[in-house]
């Protein structure tokens, strides 16, 4: 229960801050969710109904631009967002069968998160990068030409690097 508390603190502190930098104008928006997504990881909506009375804007307003824009998450990420092209030139070259690959070694599909809060799975469409395909990124780094084998070796990395830091 304190340590629910100190959280709650904590983010009361941050909004009291983000309150102070931007006056109440609907301009700052955009600025402050970018804000609060670094933040918090993602825009909760506890967060979104304070905004909203400050920014003197309608909640569904709010949500809207947090829906609307990739950027945004309403629900929390994980540490390494990892995302696989699903567009055309990705998957003609076999990127469906990386995102079997992630998804079964996860266990979590789309749009998840994993319990321990290390991994978030997105597919997207096209990443730009189709001279590269099949790709996949994370945290925006792409990897391209990829396979499940290169997947396989850059997720072993990340699970070494997060032992040894642990």
């Amino acid at each position: 229960m304190e340590k629910e508390n100190k959280q709650c603190n904590e983010k009361d502190l941050f909004l009291e801050k983000l309150f102070q930098e931007y006056l109440p104008e609907k301009d700052n928006l955009i600025q402050m969710l970018n804000e609060i997504q670094e933040h918090y990881g993602y825009v909760p909506m506890h967060v979104q109904k304070e905004l909203s009375e400050y920014l003197k804007i309608p909640m569904a307003e709010i949500y809207g631009v947090v829906t609307f824009y990739s950027r945004f998450s309403l629900e929390p990420q994980g540490k390494y967002k990892i995302s696989v092209c699903l567009g055309t030139a990705c998957f003609v070259k076999g990127s469906q069968k990386i995102m079997d690959r992630l998804t079964d070694r996860l266990k979590i599909e789309p749009g998840q998160t994993t319990k321990d809060g290390l991994f978030t799975i997105e597919q997207t469409r096209c990443v730009g990068a189709c001279g590269l395909a099949p790709v996949f990124t994370v945290n925006g780094e792409v990897y391209g030409k990829a396979s499940v084998q290169k997947l396989d070796q850059v997720l072993d990395e990340l699970i070494n690097k997060e032992k040894q830091n642990a």
